[in-house]
């Protein structure tokens, strides 16, 4: 299946189209997104990393190998690239219009991209904020699971 690429617009004004991990700076430790539905106009602001760390456990060979001090671990830490490319959202809402209306109506841009965890927190909240997310109808219902739009009704 082919999915819609990312679209990011940097501050020269040029527009780049992500396709794989290549095109992104080597330092980019993730990125702030808009999906946009270009049907109503409701948009949705989020945050995605580029890797995931997944804890595997060790196999016989690995642990029979272990010639370091200490005790023989059982697990493992690798990285393995996230579902970036195809990821459409955490919103139940955005998913189900998704499902209702198919891929053309929405727009996926990359919003800000970021080095490290806390620039991605700190970008995906200013994002929110300055968009007034909570205060418009858009997909985000919540902003760090800390501010609700009900709260603001």
């Amino acid at each position: 299946m082919s999915y819609k690429k990312w679209l990011y617009k940097d501050p020269s004004g040029s527009t780049t189209e992500f396709k794989t991990l290549e095109d992104f700076p080597p330092d980019t430790f993730g990125f702030v997104y808009k999906i946009t539905n270009i049907c109503d106009g409701r948009f949705y602001i989020g945050r995605k990393v580029l890797y995931n760390n997944v804890t595997k456990p060790l196999t016989k060979k690995e642990i029979a190998e272990w010639d370091k001090p200490g005790r023989v671990p059982k697990k493992r830490k690798i990285q393995k690239e996230s579902d970036w490319e195809t990821y459409w959202g955490s919103s139940k809402l955005i998913r189900q219009d998704l499902k209702d209306l198919g891929e053309d109506c929405f727009t996926r841009e990359i919003l800000t991209l970021c080095k490290t965890k806390k620039q991605l927190s700190y970008y995906e909240v200013y994002w929110q904020m300055h968009l007034k997310v909570l205060a418009i109808e858009s997909y985000n219902d919540n902003i760090q699971g800390r501010f609700y739009r009900k709260d603001l009704e």
